[in-house]
């Protein structure tokens, strides 16, 4: 109806048809900001209060779903949508690229959806997995000068000229990742005698799937130097590498992302940091704390302690009750993390809970001589429950 430059693209008589005939039928309605004023009688949309009034007036012609698409808001530092289902509004936020390629990102984003559709994911899944691709594919084509016109083009074949881990690229998070997650400990490789780099490499060894570097005790140089070697190994085996609180360690090696806790910076503020394409991890102990995390953009929450743990002081253990009612809550990916070791991961796994997709393991792993063997025992143990599932 009106394009992010602000052009009339229909004319003002197919109103009537929209909302009485297409809205019906939709499964989704994707208008900016413009455009739902315009099917509202053009009243003035300032404000994310604005938009939700906009979006539940919207819902009432017919679809099932709608978007309001907040990237043209002049006053926001933010691209904020509004999605409404019509019981609950979400509130999506990405990260604003400065460029003047936005020529079609609401044709991509729609198109996007539809794609992510036809794969079978939720709607509300298919409208973040859209969002972040035309965010990404702005990132990488904000400095493309084509055309002498106020807008150009954006890159939507990034992929193919991008490869993996390259900053800002976009390497699709996938949750299976999450199986078997090992978190190093610089205490436990001394008392063994093991290097970061040769516990990593351990691990990866006997199977594990991600590996976050929690180094508390190691002065930044240091840790940096161990992170860019660590980062090399997992490259090469194709295993995500996460930096635990420190962004700055994150940014130096080109880490695949970060994990933080609730004293940590934001998921937010540390998307700010890394731009897109990144993973944010969060360690959540509540259903309100899943729920902000998710809202702040975050792309999956790790929840414990299951068991006691002496791994963090100062840990409450939650058990199995606390980790179902957040597993509940989140509508993002679960890794379960806290005292969890080879006689009690399959108990664990054979919960069945929603979103619970691995457990997170430190001293089980690294607290040994031989970090691959125990690596492969516990992976082949939550490989069992899962094919009896």
């Amino acid at each position: 109806m009106v394009s992010t430059s602000g052009d009339s693209l229909s004319d003002p008589s197919t109103l009537t048809y929209y909302r009485d005939e297409l809205f019906a039928m939709a499964d989704i309605v994707t208008p900016n900001v413009k455009e739902a004023s315009k099917l509202l009688g053009g009243v003035s949309l300032h404000t994310i209060a604005d938009m939700r009034d906009a979006a539940e007036s919207i819902y009432k012609f017919g679809p099932r779903y709608v978007l309001v698409k907040g990237g043209d808001m002049p006053d926001s530092s933010e691209a904020i949508d509004v999605f409404y289902d019509g019981k609950e509004f979400v509130e999506l936020r990405g990260h604003r690229i400065k460029t003047r390629n936005t020529h079609g990102t609401g044709c991509t984003l729609a198109s996007s959806i539809a794609a992510e559709l036809a794969k079978g994911s939720s709607m509300l899944n298919a409208v973040q997995v859209a969002k972040n691709f035309v965010e990404s594919a702005l990132h990488h084509s904000k400095d493309l000068v084509i055309g002498n016109g106020p807008q150009g083009p954006f890159d939507h074949l990034f992929r193919l000229r991008c490869p993996p881990y390259n900053i800002g690229s976009q390497q699709r998070f996938n949750p299976d990742s999450l199986f078997l997650y090992a978190v190093t400990d610089s205490r436990m490789n001394k008392r063994w005698g093991h290097s970061i780099e040769d516990a990593v490499k351990a691990a990866i060894e006997g199977g594990a799937t991600i590996v976050q570097l929690r180094e508390k005790d190691i002065e930044s140089r240091a840790f940096l130097e161990a992170a860019k070697a660590c980062m090399d190994i997992c490259k090469s085996s194709g295993v995500p590498l996460l930096i635990n609180d420190r962004v700055d360690i994150a940014l130096a090696c080109n880490a695949d992302g970060v994990h933080v806790g609730q004293s940590d910076i934001s998921a937010r503020e540390v998307r700010k940091l890394l731009g897109p394409g990144k993973i944010i991890g969060v360690s959540c102990k509540t259903p309100a704390q899943a729920e902000q995390a998710w809202r702040d953009g975050a792309d999956y929450l790790g929840c414990g302690g299951v068991f006691p743990t002496t791994t963090k002081a100062n840990n409450p253990t939650l058990g199995f009750e606390g980790l179902k009612a957040v597993c509940l809550a989140s509508k993002l990916p679960v890794v379960a993390i806290g005292g969890i070791n080879a006689t009690n991961a399959g108990s664990v796994m054979e919960l069945g809970l929603p979103n619970l997709k691995g457990v997170a393991v430190v001293s089980a792993l690294f607290d040994r001589e031989c970090v691959s063997t125990e690596t492969r025992n516990l992976r082949s143990i939550l490989t069992s429950v899962r094919c009896l599932a």
